[in-house]
């Protein structure tokens, strides 16, 4: 593999088909292209989160250097996950794919869905497709969602299956009152040593089984809300929601079991992280959830979409991650209408911050991949 030493990168700004520039002259769709010095990339990697700023990924350094563009792109919701809509990200989506292609003079566009952003990714890779998303409650698709371009290439790196599916998993179902972050109903209480670790296989299924129960009910009060509000002229409302590190498998490592460290989540403590105002999902306004994290509603769901891409994919996933496990990466191998996949599990944590070669290792795969498929 020929490692270039020197890279360089460039700020991209764009407006978007649903949002211009603001007034102090914030433009909607914003990011970082990295390529080789001295020379122009023919194939480029994109990546993009829900909320998370991602123009600086730290892979975008990594693959310049062996020769490939890398656009770390934000959407207008970026560091504002709260107002979340999918239909005008996946839009902003499109116009760093369009860039790539028109701007920067890249032949083949490699969809990079890493962490949060996989199932972002894959909504885009699918709708490209075609569009087969209904549009969030009260409002419309924008009929610029017909025109984004579908990349060459798949890659799912250290992600979830998809927003719903891992809020979900993370959810803790022993919460009483969602007004109130320091109730606790004992019976589902994952800290109780009564309960576990190590938790019964009882314990685990009541304990999924409730943690669906709770998004169902925070689904069917938007719904109800919705309509008291607009009996009274308003449109949306914000809401907060508490403790979104209750996982079990942050806990007891026998379940879905990998290298991970125990008792350990991105956050930290899981149970001092549980119960801190710090989480995914810790505002929402009623359509962001119905859009984002509803089991029953939401797009931003793994399965439908992997069900329709179709080109080769790759799909990589840590062994250490504390919260990206073993059956995450099979569900979106598995989940793929590709013929042409593969999967690989590779030593690292989630950011693939440790050990110190981690990085390379996975840089040095995701380019030998890209050789063998003609890019």
């Amino acid at each position: 593999m020929t490692v270039h030493q020197e890279w360089r990168r460039s700020f991209v700004s764009l407006g978007s088909p649903t949002g211009s520039r603001n007034g102090v002259g914030f433009y909607p769709c914003q990011g970082l292209y990295y390529e080789p010095a001295g020379q122009r990339a023919t194939t480029a990697l994109i990546a993009t989160h829900y909320n998370v700023d991602f123009s600086e990924h730290y892979l975008g350094d990594y693959m310049a250097r062996r020769g490939y563009g890398f656009l770390g792109w934000n959407t207008r919701f970026r560091g504002n996950e709260g107002f979340f809509l999918l239909e005008h990200a996946l839009i902003d989506i499109g116009e760093g794919v369009r860039w790539l292609k028109e701007q920067a003079g890249v032949e083949k566009v490699v969809i990079l869905g890493n962490s949060g952003g996989g199932s972002l990714m894959g909504a885009y890779q699918s709708q490209a497709h075609g569009v087969t998303m209904t549009p969030t409650p009260g409002l419309e698709i924008p009929s610029a969602l017909d025109d984004i371009e579908a990349a060459d290439l798949y890659i799912s790196l250290c992600a979830h299956g998809g927003r719903p599916e891992v809020l979900t998993a993370w959810f803790d179902p022993s919460i009483l009152d969602e007004t109130d972050p320091a109730s606790v109903d004992p019976e589902l209480n994952m800290y109780d040593e009564k309960n576990g670790p190590p938790y019964s296989e009882e314990f685990v299924e009541k304990y999924r089984n409730a943690q669906v129960a709770r998004n169902n009910r925070i689904t069917a009060w938007c719904h109800e809300e919705l309509a008291r509000i607009e009996k009274l002229g308003m449109r949306d409302r914000a809401f907060p929601m508490y403790r979104t590190w209750a996982d079990l498998r942050l806990m007891d490592p026998a379940i879905d079991s990998n290298e991970r460290k125990p008792r350990w989540c991105y956050a930290g403590d899981p149970k001092s992280a549980n119960f801190s105002p710090r989480g995914i999902g810790t505002l929402n306004t009623l359509r962001t959830w119905l859009s984002m994290w509803s089991l029953e509603e939401s797009h931003c769901q793994g399965e439908p979409h992997l069900k329709r891409i179709r080109e080769p994919a790759l799909v990589v996933q840590s062994l250490g991650d504390t919260g990206v496990f073993p059956s995450d990466a099979h569900s979106i191998h598995d989940g793929l209408a590709s013929t042409d996949k593969e999967l690989h599990f590779v030593t690292g944590d989630h950011y693939l911050d440790k050990p110190d070669d981690a990085r390379d290792v996975v840089a040095n795969l995701i380019a030998d991949w890209l050789q063998r498929h003609g890019a």
